[in-house]
């Protein structure tokens, strides 16, 4: 399957040269992330259930790193890289798949870019430095999507990740959801 490439530095928006980066969240990033996640919720519904605490979700307790994008110096995208957790279904998809234990994985999530922040390749250099630190950390990387987000299943499906199943997962008794399961490319793209 084909891998992208993901440039690194400027790239062309609206038009004019914007500065996009990538690097490791710090505590100070939280407020800010909450704040372009409330829009993100508001525009996409993602998270389908809002957090009572926005800065709590996304510092789950199975935590390995986070990182931040900025568009121009100011916060515009966030994703988590964690530990496999017993409500993932990827992690336990694809170990059965590669003969592996689920713990062999390591969960892409807490992805999302901000509205007004598209159009930059902002989600595909987030995806590619969560892939490239749990290939590092000797884990495979997996993830779980909401079904009825085709727009972030189709960049992982560009970004050369396979489909493991589409299931049905039930969150409270009154929410079933449908929710695709993926697994990255066995070798990280190249830099």
């Amino acid at each position: 399957m084909r891998q992208e490439r993901v440039p690194q530095g400027p790239v062309r928006g609206r038009g004019r040269d914007v500065r996009v980066s990538v690097r490791p969240r710090v505590a100070a990033d939280l407020e800010g992330c909450a704040r372009v996640l409330a829009a993100v919720h508001r525009q996409d519904g993602y998270p389908v259930n809002w957090p009572a605490e926005p800065a709590g979700w996304l510092s789950p307790s199975t935590l390995l790193a986070a990182w931040v994008a900025e568009l121009d110096g100011a916060v515009a995208g966030h994703v988590v890289l964690s530990r496999s957790g017993p409500d993932d279904l990827a992690p336990a998809l694809w170990a059965a798949e590669a003969g592996a234990e689920a713990g062999q994985a390591a969960v892409v999530n807490r992805l999302f870019v901000a509205p007004a922040a598209r159009g930059h390749r902002i989600g595909a250099r987030l995806m590619a430095e969560a892939t490239r630190a749990a290939h590092d950390l000797g884990l495979h990387p997996v993830l779980d999507v909401v079904a009825t987000d085709t727009a972030a299943a189709a960049l992982y499906e560009r970004l050369g990740w396979r489909l493991l199943a589409t299931t049905e997962q039930r969150w409270s008794p009154e929410q079933t959801v449908s929710v695709r399961s993926y697994a990255a490319p066995a070798v990280p793209p190249p830099d």
